[in-house]
Parts: C-alpha cells; sequence; structure tokens
C-alpha cells in the first residue's frame, strides 16, 4: 500500500469522527430538549366555522359558506365528565364569549317589563271647532293637518242664509229698541249664541248693512289633528270644521298582555324611549290602564301622560316602555333570553362549569312565560351557576364538533336534524287549515326580504295579517293563542313601518312565534324548513321558515344571502 491510499484512509476516519461528535451531540440535545419540554412541541390547528362546523381547515380564513370568519377549532381535553368540553381562551375571545353568575341576590331582584306602544294625542286636550250656524263653506283658512292654529284666528268664511236673515231681524229690532226692548234683546242673544262678537253685532246695527259671509274663529291655540270639512260643503249648525289638539302633553300608550297586567299599577313608574331618540329615557307614571280587555288581541292598554312643550313627542312615534314589575318571591331564576336556545321539547343553556377554566357542558332547563328580554327557569339551574350570555350559538357549535351533548344532539352523537319547541304545542286540525293559506303570502314576504323591496313587505304583510284575523282560534289553548297575538302584533308593525331595517326587526320575533306554532302542525303536504342565522337579530340569531332547503337569508339579503343553516325540518 502508498503512502497516498494510507493517508485518504486515516482523513476518512478523523472526518466520520467529527460528524458524529457534532450532529450526533446536537441530534441528543434535541430530543433531550423534546423531552424536557414536550409542551413546546408545534401542534397543528384546525380552524372551523361557528356556524358550519362540517368546515375543517389548517389555514384561518372565511367559511367559504357564510362569510364568517373561522374559529380555532377545539383539541381533544383530556380529565373532563363525558358531557363536558373545553374551549381555548382565543376562541373564547373571537366570539367574544362572556358569561353571567345567575341567582346573586335572587330574593331582591325584580321583573322589568317591557311595552311595545305609540304615541296620540291626548283627548282630553283636544277641541272640535264647529260651525254655530247652517251654511256653505266658502273659504277654508286652515286646510291641512299639521297646521298650528292661535286662539282668535280665522278658520273659515261660510256663508249663511240664516245668519243673513237675522242680521236683517237686528237691523229691525235695532228700530224698535225703545219700544220693543225684549224683542231687541232677543235677536241680539241669538247672534251672541252664533259666536258673533259685540263688535260685530254693533257694526251691523250702525251700518245697517247685511254683511253676507262671516268669518269662523278659533276658540282655543293647538296643532291642527284631522280637518273635517272641505270649501263648498254645506255645514249644520254644531257640524265640525276642524279637530284641534293641544299638543303640549301627549298619550304614550301601550298593549299589555294578559300574563303581564297583575305586575302592572296605576302610579307605577315607567320608564319610555324612541326610536328617535334612543339615548334619551323619560321618567313618569303610569296614569290609565284600560279596565276592559280587547278580546281580539287579548291586550288591554297601559297609558301614561308625557309633558310635550318642546315638541319632542310627535303623534304616532313608536315608543318603548320599561316597568319595574311586582318583586320576585319565589325561588325561580331568572336569566336574559340570549343565554337560551330553544330545540323543542327541550331548551337549553350552557354552564360554565370551572371558574377558572373554559369548561362547559349542556344544561336542559324548563322556561317559564318570557317577560321582556328575560326568561324564568323553573327547573335546571342553582343559585351560583355561571351560563353563556354572549356566543351562544359558538359554544354550541363547538359541543357539537366534539361530540357533545348540544341544541341539535340530545345523546352527543351524531347531529340530530331534526328542530323541536321548547314547549308542547297542540293545535286542531280546523286551526291548521284555517292557518296555513297565510304561510303563502308569508314566504313571499320572505322572499321581498331577500331583495330588499319593502314596499311588496308591506304588501304581503297586510295580507297575510287579513288572513289571520279570520282564524278562529277558540279551539287554541292558551299559550297557542299568546304565540298567534304576537304574530298578529309583528304583522301590523310590519305594515307601519316603512324603513326596511324596522321591517327585519320586527320579523324576528314574528317568526319565533311562527315558528312555535307550526312546530304542532302534522300530516303536512309540504315540509317547511326552519332555517337560522346566527348573526341576525345582533348577533343572537334569528329564524324563518322555508319550503327549499337552500339558504337565502331575509335578514341581510344580498349581503350575506347564504348565511344559516337548516335546524328543523316540519312535515
Amino acid at each position: 500500500m502508498n503512502k497516498n491510499g494510507i493517508y485518504i484512509g486515516i482523513a476518512l476516519i478523523i472526518g466520520l469522527l467529527a460528524g458524529y461528535f457534532i450532529f450526533g451531540t446536537n441530534n441528543a440535545s434535541v430530543q433531550q430538549e423534546k423531552q424536557n419540554h414536550p409542551e413546546e412541541e408545534i401542534t397543528k390547528v384546525m380552524w372551523t366555522c361557528s356556524m358550519h362546523p362540517q368546515i375543517m381547515q389548517e389555514e384561518p380564513g372565511d367559511c367559504p359558506i357564510c362569510g364568517m370568519d373561522l374559529i380555532p377549532a377545539e383539541t381533544s381535553a383530556e380529565g373532563l365528565a363525558a358531557d363536558q368540553f373545553k374551549m381555548t381562551e382565543n376562541a373564547m375571545a373571537l366570539a367574544n364569549i362572556q358569561t353571567t353568575i345567575v341567582g346573586e341576590n335572587q330574593s331582591d331582584s325584580q321583573n322589568i317589563i317591557t311595552l311595545s306602544g305609540k304615541i296620540n294625542e291626548n283627548e282630553e286636550k283636544n277641541a272640535i271647532q264647529a260651525s254655530y250656524f247652517n251654511g256653505r263653506i266658502e273659504k277654508l283658512s286652515i286646510n291641512y293637518k299639521g297646521q298650528e292654529v292661535k286662539k282668535g284666528q280665522k278658520l273659515a268664511t261660510i256663508y249663511s242664509p240664516d245668519l243673513i236673515a237675522a242680521q236683517q231681524e237686528l237691523i229691525t229690532a235695532s228700530s224698535l229698541k225703545e219700544s220693543q226692548p225684549q224683542l231687541y234683546r232677543a235677536v241680539r242673544n241669538k247672534l251672541k249664541l252664533w259666536k258673533l262678537s259685540e263688535k260685530q253685532i254693533k257694526a251691523i246695527e250702525s251700518s245697517s248693512r247685511i254683511q253676507e259671509k262671516f268669518p269662523v274663529y278659533a276658540t282655543v291655540s293647538g296643532t291642527v289633528a284631522e280637518v273635517m270639512s272641505a270649501e263648498g260643503d254645506y255645514i249644520k249648525q254644531g257640524q265640525p270644521i276642524l279637530k284641534v289638539s293641544n299638543l303640549t302633553t301627549v298619550w304614550a300608550e301601550f298593549d299589555g298582555y294578559e300574563n303581564q297586567i297583575s305586575q302592572l299599577k296605576k302610579g307605577q313608574k315607567i320608564t319610555i324611549s324612541t326610536n328617535a331618540y334612543p339615548n334619551k329615557q323619560i321618567e313618569t307614571t303610569i296614569s290609565f290602564i284600560d279596565p276592559i280587555l280587547n278580546t281580539n288581541s287579548r291586550t288591554t292598554t297601559i297609558r301614561a301622560v308625557l309633558n310635550n312643550k318642546d315638541q319632542m313627542f310627535k303623534p304616532g312615534m313608536f315608543v318603548v316602555g320599561k316597568v319595574t314589575g311586582t318583586e320576585t318571591t319565589t325561588k325561580n331564576i331568572i336569566v336574559p333570553s340570549s343565554a337560551v336556545l330553544w330545540t323543542g321539547k327541550r331548551s337549553v343553556v350552557y354552564v360554565k362549569t370551572d371558574p377558572n377554566t373554559p369548561i362547559f357542558e349542556m344544561r336542559e332547563v324548563v322556561l317559564e312565560n318570557t317577560t321582556g328580554d328575560t326568561y324564568t327557569i323553573l327547573n335546571g339551574l342553582n343559585n351560583g351557576d355561571e351560563i353563556v350570555t354572549n356566543g351562544v350559538f359558538t359554544v354550541d357549535a363547538t359541543a357539537q364538533l366534539q361530540g357533545k351533548k348540544s341544541m341539535m344532539n340530545k345523546k352527543g352523537e351524531d347531529i340530530v336534524k331534526r328542530h323541536e319547541n321548547h314547549v308542547d304545542i297542540t293545535v286542531s286540525k280546523s286551526f291548521q287549515q284555517e292557518f296555513l293559506p297565510a304561510l303563502v303570502p308569508y314566504l313571499k314576504m320572505k322572499d321581498a326580504l331577500i331583495q330588499s323591496d319593502n314596499k311588496q313587505v308591506t304588501v304581503f304583510a297586510k295580507t297575510m295579517l287579513a288572513i289571520l284575523k279570520k282564524s278562529n282560534t277558540s279551539d287554541l289553548g292558551k299559550m297557542e293563542k299568546e304565540f298567534f297575538i304576537k304574530s298578529w302584533d309583528m304583522l301590523e308593525n310590519i305594515t307601519k313601518k316603512e324603513a326596511l331595517e324596522d321591517q327585519r326587526a320586527y320579523f324576528v320575533t314574528l317568526n319565533e312565534n311562527i315558528v312555535k306554532l307550526i312546530s304542532g302542525f302534522n300530516n303536512l303536504e309540504t315540509t317547511f324548513y326552519i332555517q337560522k342565522c346566527p348573526m341576525a337579530n345582533t348577533n343572537k340569531g334569528a329564524v324563518w321558515i322555508s319550503t327549499e332547503k337552500e339558504i337565502r337569508n331575509p335578514y341581510f339579503g344580498e349581503a350575506m344571502l347564504t348565511c344559516g343553516s337548516v335546524i328543523d325540518t316540519i312535515n
């Protein structure tokens, strides 16, 4: 072997030894580091949609179905009970999930009753401006609603044959006043009863000239509420010409439902707000409660008098009143309506089981009637339980992803497609037959909302309302009647609103009640799909009815046309 071969072999051995000490030692160090700090290993995060949990992506972004921001999917959590699941702090923050401890100071709690109503004229301050003699209106000086009228202002000019004859009598009696004073006084008094002033009477006497057309003057100041006659009309003595309202005070009149009447008293404080002045609240008291119940709407009128010297309130303006009801004497727990997901015969809330860790579980609850924006929990929660009050739908989606009990997954297995109502609904076959035709204009109204066509929304709402007014509700139970009446009420509000946003807001409540009603229908020839958008109703979620599975969102129209999913099928 020559020297060159020996040198090459020695160099190869040295290189192998050097590589071992350098790279082998480093690899061993890395492995040792991983063993010492296993929590620093990089895990692969999957991203999903809270509305469409079937979407799973390796990177954040938008949901390909509804366009919502994707949230981190939960990884497996060990050491939890069978029905519990855990969320990350990041997911909690992204979904703005908020919780509230219920039952604190429950014995001192009070019910807040929310009433809807509108501003009306104070009828005690209304005055009718009438004609005091027969005649024909030659000119109407005040001729449209809303005009301001001052006391003593000329309202109209009237041609009156009777008044012409009375003037002739005055001129004749004036020449005989010394010999026949009683006749003279009788003629003058007759003209005074017709509201001619002393000055006018003296002018007729002194001039001996007959005036053919006489002015009619306002006896009060105010705003014209109604024009009741027109130029050229022949009117009789006492027939109204104008209705004048003094709007320095107005009535705020609300509809109080049967289940609220017991908590409303005359003299009770009420806080009133309007859409026109959302940041201004007016404190006043209930001045009147109608003793007679409206048998059609099952409501009674609740009234409060408002000072309106600055003309802030306009008759016809919608208002909301909040009344503090009687103190809660039971041990029932009151929760915000945003905390409850109703799914048929079940109503559920999500409880945070650990105060320091975002661990949740679904809890079924039994509800009483809603009062304003709250539910009374009869069973299922305890004082001190911490429940989710905002972002409930996201928490529910997380439960579905992890195969836990959820709104639509009662057993914690595959997600069920059946939506049920949280109360048992029973309706007769005859009522179903009368109610079903109303769903035809309803579906057209829903399509008009999708197209953002507010005029057509009004047209179809009126059509649906007309059908409901003909329905016989005598065989409905108390609860079913409440759903029916509330639907009626919401339709009336939709017909009165021109703004699309307001129509959609009332459409939310309309659907809540109609969906509950038709959940009791059976043997239908048409399949109805109950669909839900979690972002509607200021992220509280809202449902609607469709005859097609395809999602076409009436709450956002083209802006978010496909946001939503089918949560129930009724057939």
